[in-house]
């Protein structure tokens, strides 16, 4: 049976689906994505040292809810047609080559700063490959999300690929859906890290605990640390997570305990880490209270507790 579907987005750069069915093959034939491009090479002292020698290229495209920028930083290998000397001045035309399709891009240099239009031509066949491997590009959950196109874009920019979501898939993390793959492009969750933090005591993680994770720099030897200070077993991710934000470290316990506080859980250490609390002080509290506690510390911290006849400050 064949049957041909035909739907005409809106004036806005939308793209025209025409999916032919036969039997159990899809075929996605979609025309072009237009928008434009701005470039600056980041090659300033705070540029981090993995896109040292790159480019950052901005790209941004009207949708029906408004603008859609995507922006990263991309190694010059990566752009077909352009070279750092050509980012100096002059006309360009170059092209980024993904498994989700191709970017094309022209416009011009000046002094670095380069800015132009773009062309992005989806691949028909990315869709169903993705399809086969349990990621439904064309599944949306409501109203307000992204279309298709902006989807096959943003996975282009992102280099999300088939080899990503076989990656994602043979860690056995359980059902993952087409936000998990960007999230796991993003972010850089592969599934070495996944069974890595599966491992380390926390099996029912999900992806957007992978990727507090990744921000907060929470890995399998940070987990080795908290378990040595005696916290792991009785804290959830989230506890870890706590830890993280606040710089809660093996020498910080050490110290404190040192200083002469000891049986500390871990929202203890984590009060001492907010407000700032440092062993001299806990030496000071100390000698004026031997039996001080951690609220009490906290109070004379934030002036509504005293010293014995003394104020805090």
């Amino acid at each position: 049976m064949q049957k041909n579907l035909f739907r005409l987005a809106s004036a806005l750069g939308c793209i025209v689906f025409i999916v032919i069915v036969i039997g159990s093959v899809v075929i996605v034939a979609q025309t072009a994505i237009t928008g434009t491009w701005m470039a600056d090479p980041r090659t300033g002292k705070q540029e981090k040292a993995e896109n040292a020698g790159k480019i950052h290229l901005s790209f941004e495209r009207r949708t029906a809810h408004g603008s859609n920028q995507n922006g990263q930083s991309y190694a010059f290998d990566e752009l077909q047609g352009l070279t750092r000397e050509q980012t100096q001045n002059g006309k360009v035309n170059f092209r980024l080559v993904r498994e989700a399709g191709t970017v094309e891009c022209e416009g011009s240099f000046t002094n670095g700063i380069g800015a132009g239009t773009f062309v992005f031509t989806p691949d028909s066949g990315y869709v169903s490959a993705m399809k086969a491997r349990g990621f439904d590009f064309e599944k949306t959950e409501n109203r307000h999300e992204e279309s298709i196109d902006e989807r096959l874009l943003s996975a282009a920019l992102l280099n999300v690929t088939t080899a990503l979501a076989d990656d994602l898939n043979s860690a056995n993390f359980g059902t993952l859906d087409v936000g998990d793959l960007f999230k796991a492009a993003i972010f850089k969750v592969d599934s070495k890290f996944m069974a890595e933090m599966k491992a380390t005591g926390f099996p029912n993680l999900k992806m957007n605990d992978l990727v507090k994770a990744r921000i907060f720099k929470i890995d399998a030897d940070y987990v080795r640390q908290v378990k040595d200070m005696g916290f792991a077993e009785k804290s959830d991710f989230e506890g870890l997570v706590k830890f993280r934000i606040f710089k809660v470290t093996p020498e910080y316990l050490s110290e404190l305990k040192a200083a002469g506080l000891t049986n500390l859980d871990g929202e203890d250490v984590v009060k001492c880490r907010i407000f700032n609390i440092n062993p001299e002080f806990v030496r000071k509290a100390k000698a004026s209270n031997p039996n001080v506690t951690v609220q009490q510390l906290v109070e004379m911290k934030i002036g509504v507790g005293h010293w014995r006849g003394k104020d805090s400050n």
